[in-house]
């Protein structure tokens, strides 16, 4: 045996538990769910369950009083109106956090890292209880003062969509404005001379300067923020449809929906068959940006 197949088969068994664990972990419960989500298994044949091919997929993808099509849209326009609103908001924070005459900069530094430090589960619980209540929420206490009759917030569709994006935007905005404000900082500031200089407004900059200059930058933490919005869990299923505690809202997303039909309806054939579709969009979502095209370099 040569000395290079040695060390082959020596590193293969340095890294076989590693490759075991991994296999364990992620490769096995992907594998078995792709099996599960072909039968018809649920809690009243858990033992017993048949082969059915692919009526999973085809009630999820094609029959849309299944839900499955309806929470996907609402997933698609929850992320899109996130990802608007994080990106424009953290921008003109981060801008003004780089305002030099502002002062106490580093405080309103810190005090923006509060709800991105907090646990999640405690900040929307305290929204749910503590400001969007219908009987002692905050927010109908100032309505009430001043003459508007109280709001269920988490009761309509509209109002809770919108609610459970505030908290979203609540949670996940202070990652994006540290990294917008990182981003700015890194920019050269004889462009801004120059341009100001040229007679160039503040859009004006912000459009042909800033967004060029930092979008590299921001370029991965955009990419992780938009696949964390797309399967964001959290934030509905303790707003509106923790078990035991429903707000009255009708809103999925995807995720809350195959959670519903697994440990709640216990159907976990067709539950299987929806996560397998989200695994595969969001494969599909990594490979666009994985092999998107590459910007050309501005030149200075």
């Amino acid at each position: 045996m040569t000395h290079k197949i040695q060390k082959t088969i020596f590193s293969w068994l340095c890294t076989f538990p590693a490759l075991l664990l991994i296999g364990l972990i992620i490769v096995f419960p992907i594998l078995y769910t792709a099996y599960i989500s072909f039968t018809n298994m649920n809690v009243f044949n858990w033992f017993d369950f048949q082969i059915i091919g692919f009526r999973n997929y085809i009630n999820a993808l094609f029959v849309f009083d299944t839900g499955f099509l309806r929470a996907l849209w609402i997933t698609i326009f929850w992320t899109a109106l996130n990802m608007a609103f994080q990106l424009s908001i953290a921008f003109i924070m981060a801008s003004l956090l780089n305002y030099k005459k502002l002062t106490l900069r580093k405080v309103y530094k810190t005090l923006l890292m509060f709800p991105w430090a907090m646990p999640g589960y405690v900040s929307i619980l305290i929204w749910r209880n503590g400001m969007f209540n219908s009987q002692f929420g905050l927010l109908n206490q100032w309505m009430e003062r001043l003459g508007f009759e109280p709001v269920r917030w988490l009761a309509g569709d509209v109002t809770a969509f919108l609610s459970s994006m505030v908290v979203n935007l609540w949670l996940a905005l202070p990652f994006m404005i540290m990294i917008m404000d990182g981003a700015l900082q890194s920019v050269d500031r004889t462009y801004y001379e120059s341009a100001i200089l040229e007679g160039a407004s503040w859009y004006t900059r912000s459009v042909k300067l800033t967004v060029p200059a930092i979008s590299p930058i921001i370029g991965p933490a955009v990419i992780i923020t938009l696949f964390t919005t797309f399967k964001q869990f959290d934030v509905i299923y303790l707003l509106i449809q923790q078990v035991g505690n429903k707000s009255g809202a009708n809103i999925h997303t995807v995720l809350t929906y195959a959670y519903e039909n697994a440990f709640v309806t216990n159907n976990f054939g067709f539950s299987s068959a929806i996560s397998m579709i989200i695994f595969l969009l969001l494969i599909g979502m990594a490979m666009m940006t994985i092999f998107r095209p590459k910007r050309r370099e501005l030149s200075g």
